[in-house]
């Protein structure tokens, strides 16, 4: 395991985030994404597959033991899930980006929630 990065880059806390409810392969990744940010972000797969690279390096997301069946079908796709210092993590950036969003309401930036 290599040194977890200092500072979460905006796509590796997108694949936490698309890792968080459920273990995925790499497509389902990039689909999660670009349909949970209505198509705002978009991880083309040199920048997922790079990404999930060093995620996997520094322990924030595992690769998953593929099912047998599954294996039988497609020995191309492997499946990722969230490790529990990856989940630490992602909270830990959601709690610092809520902080942010909160200061930006208070000087006007945006508007309070409904």
């Amino acid at each position: 395991m290599i040194e977890e990065p200092e500072q979460l880059t905006p796509a590796m806390f997108h694949v936490l985030l698309a890792l968080a409810d459920g273990e995925r392969h790499g497509y389902a990744i990039m689909q999660e994404v670009e349909s949970r940010t209505d198509g705002e972000i978009q991880l083309p797969p040199g920048t997922l597959y790079r990404t999930i690279k060093i995620l996997l390096q520094a322990g924030l997301i595992e690769r998953s033991s593929p099912q047998r069946e599954a294996m039988e079908h497609d020995t191309r796709r492997v499946s990722y899930k969230i490790s529990r210092l990856g989940r630490k993590r992602a909270s830990s950036e959601a709690a610092r980006l809520a902080k942010i969003v909160a200061l930006a309401r208070s000087k006007k930036l945006i508007p309070e929630p409904a």
